[in-house]
């Protein structure tokens, strides 16, 4: 099956063939299974990280690879490939080549109950609604425009009246004035922008309409078959991992300074906001990794809004029975 998949930060990169990064082979245990990240190691994936550490994945009986993810890894095409067993992705790209290509995928998890794509600004001049974008100037990649354009229907502002361009995943043009906000990962630009010298704020588009997960926990269904023990237990180990990962956001990345966050030339002041930003969005009152059918309901919605025919079918939550 050959599947074209967009993905944050390289989506340029449509129909292009996946590269696998080297493995980091993390425990010695009975059964082996690989974990496709969806990029680069920073705070996105401290949980996992940190289960690694602990030894988590080794007493759940798993000989765990995991993969990096990056701007040449396309995680759904690792899995279809055969490369892994399992993967994070968006439940837009996912659905959408179930829908359109017959991808034999199943959505069994949400690291992120809530999507941490937003619109930044700056405090100087402050963004805080969709209505405050009317009349201003929004830099938004070309994969997102029609979620933003979602937000913006359902929140009741005309598209026409909010000038949106291309943008790079770079706030230079936002800190220099040239733009007026820009939609990108809430949980890590603003501290990129106080480092540059200004104060940034932001809101999620989740929470004006457009409510869907990210980092969705992907399996093919024959891998939801033929290994489900190790899933489960895959999915035992990194919820442990991210409980004690998120009991103090600012303990664990600093132990990954010259392992896991080696060589990606972010700081770990960063890691450590990234981690404490992403707290809120990732726990639950039912659970790390939950699917709520409230949620699920919520996904098929706003999927809706963008043109994906997302259904109940595409979304799995027996397993997450198993690890409750």
């Amino acid at each position: 099956m050959n599947l074209t998949i967009d993905r944050r930060r390289f989506l340029a990169l449509m129909g292009a063939a996946a590269a696998y990064p080297a493995m980091n082979r993390i425990a010695s245990a009975a059964s082996p299974f690989t974990f496709q990240a969806s990029w680069i190691n920073d705070a996105e994936f401290a949980g996992y990280f940190t289960a690694a550490n602990k030894g988590y994945y080794k007493d759940e009986g798993l000989d765990l690879a995991y993969l990096s993810g990056g701007p040449d890894v396309i995680p759904e095409s690792t899995i279809i490939a055969g490369k892994a067993d399992l993967t994070l992705t968006t439940p837009d790209t996912t659905i959408k080549a179930i829908v359109e290509q017959g991808a034999p995928f199943k959505i069994i998890g949400a690291q992120y109950q809530k999507n941490p794509i937003g619109i930044v600004s700056l405090a100087k001049n402050p963004i805080k609604e969709p209505k405050d974008l009317i009349g201003k100037t929004l830099a938004v990649p070309p994969v997102n425009v029609i979620s933003v354009e979602a937000m913006l229907k359902i929140s009741g502002v005309d598209k026409s009246k909010v000038n949106i361009v291309p943008y790079a995943y770079d706030p230079t043009p936002l800190i220099k004035g040239e733009i007026d906000a820009s939609l990108d990962f809430t949980t890590n630009v603003p501290f990129t922008i106080k480092q540059a010298g200004e104060d940034a704020t932001s809101f999620l588009l989740y929470d004006f309409g457009f409510t869907i997960f990210n980092d969705t926990i992907v399996v093919t269904e024959e891998a939801l078959k033929t290994k489900r023990k190790e899933i489960v237990a895959f999915l035992k180990a990194s919820k442990k991992g991210w409980e004690e990962n998120l009991r103090d956001p600012a303990a664990y990345p600093p132990t990954f300074a010259e392992t896991w966050f080696k060589g990606t030339g972010r700081s770990i002041e960063n890691e450590v906001y990234f981690n404490t930003a992403q707290k809120p969005l990732i726990e639950a009152t039912t659970g790390i990794f939950s699917m709520t059918d409230e949620a699920i309901d919520a996904n098929i919605k706003a999927l809706a809004e963008v043109g994906i025919a997302a259904k109940r079918e595409h979304f799995d939550t027996s397993v997450l029975a198993e690890i409750a």
